[in-house]
């Protein structure tokens, strides 16, 4: 919107907040649909870009809706390539670190094929990301459709939920209220964590690139949880302790995303600390009502 282009959202509100995008209601160059891509997607006006980001992401939220995460990433995504086919667009889709899996190779490329459960609880979204990554390279070498992927690392910043259940916004929300900080596992398990201005520029530089294969957006500095953990007590006075527990069936153990092809051929890399992020996603929170 910022750069005059028309905008047309489309969401059915499983996991987002109509009020995430309130300030953009009343902006004639914005429309929102409130629909589910699961059904074929009709829209009468030209489209120059494609931007398919649905999906719950959060496990909190696809082990709640773990077939609907499956059809999303599935028929959602085809309707989203077959639409591109018929407006000639380019399209980008959301793809994510989870394809990883629980990585054997640290840090990951995109040349890594991964080590995921299939049949384990958090298959349902790795291997909804798995597909869409497979289908739109189906219709890329098929139909010559111009595509993006994009496998977004851990990213955090303001409009997330409280309850979202992944690890920024839950200890954040345990620090405020001085309830204790739930960690899963002994803490050592590393996690990459991206502020969304980042990611949102590594993306936009993706779109606008001639590149139709799959490159990781992340921060390739690593954080264990417990050190995560000690960046928030430095912001937040708190009370809250940590309070240690069994770690989740295929909960990956490392996370850290190897940068150099975004660097090569987007000339991008983050550039907000996590101490920075933090500050400006706390103040979020604080000043919710």
């Amino acid at each position: 919107l910022k750069k005059e282009l028309e905008v047309i959202g489309i969401d059915n509100l499983m996991t987002g907040r109509i009020e995430n995008i309130s300030n953009f209601i009343s902006n004639q160059k914005f429309d929102f649909i409130e629909h589910d891509i699961c059904k074929p997607i009709k829209i009468k006006s030209n489209i120059n870009f494609i931007l398919h980001f649905a999906s719950p992401a959060s496990p909190f939220d696809y082990l709640k809706f773990p077939i609907e995460t499956l059809e999303i990433g599935s028929k959602g995504t085809e309707n989203a390539l077959k639409l591109a086919l018929e407006k000639n667009s380019i399209i980008l889709v959301a793809s994510t670190s989870e394809v990883y899996g629980d990585p054997l190779e640290h840090p990951q490329k995109e040349t890594y094929y991964g080590n995921v459960n299939p049949i384990g609880p958090r298959g349902v979204y790795d291997e909804a990301k798995r597909y869409l990554e497979a289908i739109t390279m189906a219709y890329h070498k098929k139909y010559n459709l111009n595509t993006k992927i994009v496998r977004i690392f851990n990213t955090y910043g303001e409009n997330m939920r409280l309850n979202d259940g992944r690890a920024i916004p839950n200890f954040i929300n345990q620090a405020l209220n001085n309830l204790d900080f739930t960690v899963f596992g002994d803490g050592s398990q590393t996690r990459s964590f991206t502020y969304i201005d980042d990611t949102i520029m590594g993306i936009y530089k993706l779109l606008m690139s001639t590149y139709n294969y799959p490159v990781n957006i992340g921060n390739p500095h690593e954080y264990t949880v417990n050190e995560l953990i000690h960046e928030i007590k430095k912001i937040i006075p708190t009370t809250s302790k940590l309070s240690y527990h069994k770690l989740p069936e295929n909960d990956p153990l490392v996370r850290k995303p190897d940068i150099t092809l975004a660097k090569k051929i987007l000339k991008w890399e983050p550039k907000i600390k996590l101490e920075i992020g933090l500050l400006k996603t706390i103040n979020y929170f604080k000043n919710l009502k």
